[in-house]
């Protein structure tokens, strides 16, 4: 495993970086910071960064398939045109909880937006637990509530064969299974695929790699890991040279680079000190693996 290079490749740091997204067209990645209320759009052939401002903090955002994209922002799925930087409203969900936002989101086989949310943190992984829940955005903008009693709605993908569904509450520090329907967009049979081991820290964001296997961003722990789904060990760990990585995605010509999210917020001046990267997204080369373009919501 030599060969594994891990490289810091946007140096402006986010508060929360998340949710990063491999855009093909555009060899582009998309990425949001949640609570500095950003989208940004990153081309690493150019180096440049584009940035859009939200006004509430934003969980995600993906692309869509008529143009633009659709953001989790505060609790509001919101459509986003790029070009004029518009934002308008889609569907607002959680109306009984003010308190709570939109964390990651991703779009299933089929285009429908899968999101979910949580209490607004008091400080980092300090919130009111059992407020969030997981829901849906359809192609026609009806919004399904699939289970609620979540304490921080996370990452989230796909088996290849469309068959199951992969999903994170962060602090049960477990990565869980579903039986999932790709014509319903249901899911079933809550299961779990892996417990987090002791120092490994709060599962986060995560990818499905071409071989079926995930990626699963550790917040605290410095590292991204790779899970085998079928029989839930851990294949490699890899770690970043910053404690709070958030998410992954693979991205890149051929899909082989994985591109990770970090965030630095409630961190002092001697944490910064120590690790001046935190906030910043890294592309780690040489792992072996490969990843699958993202969908694209259809609506």
């Amino acid at each position: 495993m030599s060969s594994v290079k891990v490289e810091c490749v946007v140096k402006e740091r986010c508060e929360i970086g998340e949710g990063p997204v491999w855009e093909e067209k555009e060899g582009t990645l998309l990425f949001v910071d949640i609570s500095g209320q950003q989208i940004h759009r990153w081309n690493p052939a150019t180096n440049q960064k584009e940035t859009v401002a939200t006004d509430k903090f934003v969980g995600c955002a993906v692309p869509r398939r008529s143009g633009g994209y659709v953001i989790g922002e505060g609790r509001s799925f919101r459509a986003l045109d790029w070009e004029s930087k518009s934002i308008s409203t889609i569907a607002v969900i959680d109306e009984d909880k003010p308190n709570n936002r939109f964390n990651d989101g991703k779009v299933d086989p089929a285009g429908r937006l899968f999101a979910g949310t949580m209490a607004m943190e008091e400080r980092p992984t300090v919130l009111e637990l059992k407020q969030g829940s997981l829901f849906s955005l359809n192609q026609d903008h009806i919004v399904v509530k699939h289970f609620n009693q979540v304490d921080i709605s996370n990452g989230l993908d796909w088996s290849l064969d469309h068959n199951t569904f992969y999903y994170i509450d962060s602090l049960t520090y477990t990565v869980e299974a579903f039986n999932y329907d790709i014509n319903t967009g249901r899911i079933s049979n809550r299961r779990m695929v892996y417990k987090m081991e002791e120092g490994e820290g709060i599962p986060d964001g995560m990818c499905i790699d071409a071989d079926g296997r995930l990626w699963v961003a550790c917040y605290n722990g410095g590292r991204v890991i790779q899970i085998d789904t079928q029989t839930g060990v851990r294949l490699q760990t890899v770690k970043l040279p910053v404690d709070k990585t958030t998410s992954c995605c693979f991205g890149g010509r051929d899909y082989s680079d994985l591109y990770v999210t970090s965030a630095c917020k409630g961190m002092d001046e001697a944490d910064m000190a120590k690790q001046p990267q935190a906030g910043c997204v890294f592309r780690i080369t040489g792992l072996g693996a490969k990843g699958v373009p993202a969908n694209s919501f259809a609506g």
